[in-house]
């Protein structure tokens, strides 16, 4: 009986609008006339007839349920009761298309819809992992700035962007971050963030090289959205072959990075000098000292020699022209006109001062070692993507004659023609392959690791639907740890990750590198577009040819088991051709590492310098 009754209630309310307002009203009245007879009938000043008790029921009634509750002929009863109904309606209405009005003005803000009324702001186009790393170093960037705003323009609902970036990066501080939804590939929808006005657009790469295009179209987009206004852009592709058209597209005030060659390039630098990795991260991010380009212009007419200890609590690496040109470690020689700024390493871009006196060194403990002959180096390379054909050919770039690359990944007969393509195009190197998959304990168990001066361990491509590569290359790390410790010999193994948070579930050993191709290039972009000047260094140090980051041994500058101040390793340097940035010591084990990265030291910094200490320079390659 219960079941049929729900039945036939279910459908009277199925029959719409009039059946929904029909039970309402049944059911106020079910309540409020019992409660109003209730009342009066308890009253001790109620009436003392049957009809006038009825009739104060009806008033009580009529005033709950704004119905009038006059009484007296049928006739004004019913009139009444409509004029009561026809007051509810207009009423009803109004509150209603005031109510509908306030939700679709916030439904359409929560829609980020609205136009961003700023300046100077920092716009960021696309939504892709590394938002997270540029949105938190921008926030450190502006930490000291009274009012800073980061616009971002991604098809995606603002709500989940806005929790993402909250669980993510967390409290923001002063910068104020405002999403917006729509196609950054859309000319209407960039009005959105006011492109015209920002201080620099940051077009963020997509997941896979194939989107390459996307990203020439949001570039163009761009430029039709700004008309004539002049916006300083960096963009950021992941194949070579759409690198020109994004240039192309961006025009001038642009800066096109390429994803795939840079990360290929720093893996290459690192299997060969262990620790690079880290101090591109002290260099990158802005938790520590960074470069800068600041006035020095009590340092005109100096030598660049003097110039390098005249500056206490900072490392000048370069000097940047007022033509724009920026010479990254010139001659020590070479003097430095009016006009000319320092490029130098510092805590911030106010903290670098200048002294009339360059800071002392100790002549007596200077090392007059010759440079190291390059010897011949093997490396392993576990696993096989499209960054590996870069890898190895950086690596013929730079290694002596007579190195070998020994690759052994898991494909087909395409995969063994691709590294025969590679190796065609490394003369340097000597590329041999072998078949396996380095996830299964065999394949890692056959290689002899004691023979390899450093391992190289990539994940697979990461194509659309596809687990994260870095749950391989977690794998591989583990058999690698487990080799190591049955074993007792350590292998030198640099990574390479795709997500920041995998780095720090993977069993590496201590000091192990880590390449992390989407963090690097989110501080790359953040680092450019705080200081445009540092594109051009940026540019040089990644180049093929030109000065990069090198760590040598401290034996070549100051002779080992003495004493001696930085400044004393800063002249050492500057008479071989080198800018020192700072020192790594070994043998100290601290937060799982065997060694520890120490940039821009002051000068009059002295300590003990080991046999087994390197010290940080920019020199020629």
């Amino acid at each position: 009986m219960y079941e049929r009754a729900r039945y036939w209630f279910d459908n009277t309310l199925a029959r719409g609008v009039t059946a929904l307002i029909g039970w309402l009203a049944v059911a106020c009245l079910a309540v409020v006339i019992p409660v109003s007879a209730l009342l009066v009938w308890t009253d001790e000043r109620a009436p003392d007839t049957a009809w006038a008790k009825t009739a104060a029921v009806w008033r009580s009634v009529g005033q709950t349920l704004r119905l009038g509750g006059e009484v007296g002929s049928p006739l004004r009863v019913i009139l009444s009761v409509l004029l009561a109904l026809m007051a509810l309606f207009y009423v009803s209405t109004i509150v209603g298309l005031i109510t509908t009005a306030i939700t679709e003005e916030l439904i359409a803000l929560r829609r980020g819809h609205s136009t961003v009324l700023e300046s100077g702001h920092t716009v960021l186009l696309g939504w892709s992992d590394q938002i997270f790393t540029v949105v938190a170093e921008l926030v450190a960037a502006n930490a000291n700035q009274p009012r800073s705003a980061i616009a971002i323009l991604a098809d995606r609902d603002v709500t989940e962007m806005e929790e993402e970036l909250r669980s993510e990066v967390g409290d923001t501080g002063r910068t104020r971050v405002i999403c917006r939804n729509g196609r950054p590939t859309d000319p209407a929808a960039l009005t959105r963030v006011s492109p015209a006005t920002a201080d620099v657009v940051l077009v963020l790469p997509r997941d896979h090289p194939q989107e390459d295009a996307e990203i020439v179209k949001n570039l163009l987009a761009l430029r039709t959205a700004v008309d004539d206004s002049r916006v300083r852009t960096v963009a950021v592709v992941r194949d070579a072959h759409c690198r020109l058209a994004a240039e192309l597209a961006a025009g001038p005030d642009a800066v096109v990075l390429e994803i795939d060659d840079v990360t290929a390039r720093l893996v290459a630098q690192c299997v060969r000098q262990p620790g690079l990795s880290v101090v591109y991260q002290e260099l990158l991010d802005f938790a520590g000292d960074e470069f800068y380009v600041v006035d020095a212009p009590d340092q005109a007419g100096r030598v660049f020699a003097e110039v390098l200890r005249a500056c206490p609590t900072s490392s000048v690496v370069g000097v940047a022209g007022m033509d724009g040109t920026l010479r990254l470690n010139p001659p020590a020689t070479s003097v430095l006109s009016q006009g000319d700024r320092l490029v130098v390493i510092a805590q911030d871009d106010d903290t670098t001062v200048t002294t009339h006196e360059p800071a002392a060194f100790d002549e007596s403990v200077m090392a007059n070692r010759p440079p190291a002959a390059a010897r011949p180096e093997r490396v392993l390379l576990l696993g096989w993507n499209r960054r590996a054909r870069h890898i190895v050919r950086h690596l013929s770039g730079h290694v002596a004659a007579g190195s070998v690359l020994h690759v052994v990944a898991h494909g087909s007969e395409s995969l063994a023609a691709e590294v025969r393509a590679a190796a065609q195009a490394a003369p340097a190197l000597t590329v041999t392959f072998g078949p396996g998959d380095p996830t299964l304990p065999g394949t890692v168990n056959e290689v002899d690791l004691s023979a390899h001066d450093g391992v190289i361990v990539l994940g697979p491509d990461h194509g659309p639907g596809q687990a994260s590569p870095d749950d391989r290359t977690l794998v591989t790390l583990l058999l690698l740890r487990d080799r190591e410790r049955t074993s007792g010999v350590p292998v030198r193994v640099v990574t390479e990750m795709t997500d920041d948070r995998n780095r720090v579930l993977a069993p590496a050993g201590a000091g192990a590198d880590f390449i992390v191709s989407g963090k690097l290039v989110g501080l790359l972009m953040a680092q450019i577009s705080q200081n445009w000047h540092l594109a051009a260094l940026f540019g040089e140090l990644l180049a093929p040819q030109g000065n990069a980051i090198h760590l040598k041994p401290a034996g070549d500058y100051v002779r080992p088991g003495h004493r001696a101040s930085f400044a004393t390793i800063v002249e050492a340097a500057s008479r071989r051709g080198e800018c020192a940035l700072g020192y790594r010591t070994r043998g100290i084990a601290r937060a799982g590492n065997d060694h520890e990265v120490r940039i821009n030291p002051a000068k009059a910094e002295v300590r003990y310098w080991g046999a087994d200490d390197e010290v940080i320079v920019m020199a020629e390659r």
